[in-house]
């Protein structure tokens, strides 16, 4: 599993964190290109070597025309929707953006839906949270670990006015993670550097055991007396105590055509809410990057009748999916654990029927098809309009898909579906 240890001895902000791992090698050009597609205007990524104290480090700088810099929690999530990437990139720019304005909310007594942005909503900031993600894809991180961070001291000026260092905002996000000041008066952790680290990475303390496949180092703005001013990424292999892979011995088992990987599972126990509040719990945790959401009905204690509400999620999501359970839910407390999955090589195909066009998903392993079905969705809207039973239609997409593919190997439609 590739991981990346972020070291945060004098701090860390967005700019700071895309420099270092555009170092680490995640190609400039497969970030600025992307980025386009946020409908920010001609963006431009600009990067150059810096000296920071006895080191050298990335600098990089987003060249844009002027924009407003005000912008809503759903304009963004607009603009990141209609973007040209991955469903990943867009689960965990939305999840920290997300995070950023319920703490926004909070702090101005305002809802979700109508905080609006400052400095975190100027074309930089946004350009900096998704290429930050961005880059994590290109270099393959399956999991970002950080130290405790150096906050800083001292006060800033902003749109505010002067606030204490850290600022409110970053404080908030903060909250829980480790953290200290080496006594330096300035801003080292920004909203955006503390919106990345504590929506995305799996764990704060030490660097964990790995095998180092390289290293980078970004720079901030500012040159500091005290230290340099830069943020270094480590990149490498995570390794169990005798320094072996830790998926070496799961891999091995894993045929071609599907993978493995670490993810977590979050619970809790319910026996006082209102039903209603399920539905919404649902739909909030999709939005945060949950991979999947159901309910189990259990006898709880005193016999009473209760259901056991469980969320599957990767790393990056883990945290704002347990703060989602404390704002939402009635729980007082939430149980995380690691679980492995291993899931099959998947695509989506289209296939026409009498009553019209149907997509497929289908599940292959070493090119062979282990499984099909017809998108519901489509089968209700073709069975809707022509007032046939929806089985019926269930039935002519299985059948196309099984005719067009050729394929004697393909299974009943609804097999072996799973999250």
């Amino acid at each position: 599993m590739k991981i990346a240890y972020l070291d945060c001895f004098s701090g860390i902000s967005g700019d700071m964190m895309l420099g270092a791992l555009i170092e680490c090698g995640a190609e400039p050009r497969g970030i600025e290109e992307p980025l386009q597609s946020l409908g920010l205007g001609e963006l431009r990524l600009r990067n150059e070597q810096v000296r920071r104290g006895a080191l050298m480090g990335t600098r990089i700088q987003f060249e844009a025309p002027p924009q407003k810099a005000h912008r809503h929690l759903s304009q963004i999530r607009a603009m990141i929707e209609r973007a040209e990437l991955s469903p990943g990139v867009k689960q965990r720019a939305v999840a920290v953006f997300t995070r950023l304005g319920e703490v926004e909310a909070a702090l101005h007594g305002a809802t979700l839906e109508k905080v609006h942005f400052h400095e975190v909503g100027a074309v930089d900031s946004i350009a900096d949270i998704v290429g930050n993600c961005l880059a994590l894809e290109l270099l393959g991180v399956d999991e970002m670990h950080c130290s405790a961070l150096n906050v800083g001291g001292g006060t800033l000026e902003c749109e505010h006015g002067t606030l204490p260092v850290p600022a409110p905002a970053a404080l908030e996000l903060l909250k829980g993670l480790p953290v200290y000041s080496s006594g330096v008066q300035a801003e080292l952790v920004t909203p955006t550097g503390a919106a990345l680290v504590s929506t995305l990475a799996a764990s704060f303390g030490a660097m964990p055991a790995m095998r180092v496949l390289g290293s980078g180092y970004g720079a901030g703005t500012r040159e500091l007396e005290e230290m340099p001013n830069l943020l270094r990424v480590t990149i490498g292999e995570s390794v169990d105590a005798r320094g072996e892979s830790v998926d070496a011995g799961v891999s091995s088992i894993v045929s071609s055509g599907s993978t493995m990987e670490r993810l977590w599972m979050l619970e809790a126990n319910l026996d006082d809410m209102n039903p209603q509040v399920y539905g919404f719990f649902s739909e909030r945790a999709f939005e945060l990057g949950a991979l999947d959401v159901f309910l189990v009905p259990v006898q709880m204690k005193k016999n009473r009748p209760g259901v056991l509400l469980s969320v599957l999620c990767r790393a990056g999501q883990r945290d704002a999916l347990m703060n989602l359970f404390f704002q939402e839910t009635t729980t007082l407390g939430v149980r995380c654990s690691e679980v492995l999955r291993r899931s099959l090589e998947r695509e989506s195909v289209e296939v026409t029927t009498p009553y019209g066009k149907v997509s497929v998903k289908v599940a292959r392993e070493n090119g062979n098809i282990l499984n099909f079905s017809p998108e519901y969705e489509d089968c209700r809207r073709l069975a809707s309009a022509a007032s046939v039973p929806l089985r019926t239609i269930l039935q002519e997409a299985s059948f196309a898909f099984w005719k067009e593919s050729g394929s004697s190997e393909s299974r009943e439609p609804g097999q072996g579906q799973n999250e």
